[in-house]
């Protein structure tokens, strides 16, 4: 039960990667191409981190989360292929500040990550 409490901002992480996974299908990327590669491998690091986290608290998966949902933000505008689609553009948007925002919330929340910033000192 504590992890459910705890860990609430990695399982939202964790569904959020699970759905950019899938996007490709569900809105018809061309597959393969740079937008379908992308959301494949961002959607499945986002989930299989997120999935990790919620076990064992490591603090470089959670920046690394948070690196990814920047990049999957700004994707659609750094991959100059054409999306095709307003929503899929809108989609990349939402999923990656969301992941990001949750990964921040859960950086400066999380008592457990503060203890494993470097220079925290073992007493703390």
């Amino acid at each position: 039960m504590a992890i459910a409490l705890k860990r609430w901002q990695d399982q939202l992480i964790l569904l959020l990667g699970i759905w950019l996974f899938i996007t490709p299908w569900i809105f018809s990327y061309v597959i393969p191409s740079p937008h379908a590669w992308n959301a494949f491998l961002c959607g499945a690091v986002l989930a299989v981190l997120a999935a990790c986290d919620l076990y064992k608290t490591y603090l470089w998966a959670v920046i690394v989360n948070l690196a990814i949902g920047i990049w999957v933000a700004v994707s659609p505008w750094v991959l100059v292929a054409d999306y095709g689609q307003g929503n899929v553009m809108l989609n990349n948007l939402l999923v990656g500040l969301a992941a990001a925002v949750l990964a921040a919330w859960e950086l400066t929340t999380d008592p457990e990550l503060h203890k494993k910033w470097p220079g925290a000192g073992a007493a703390t």
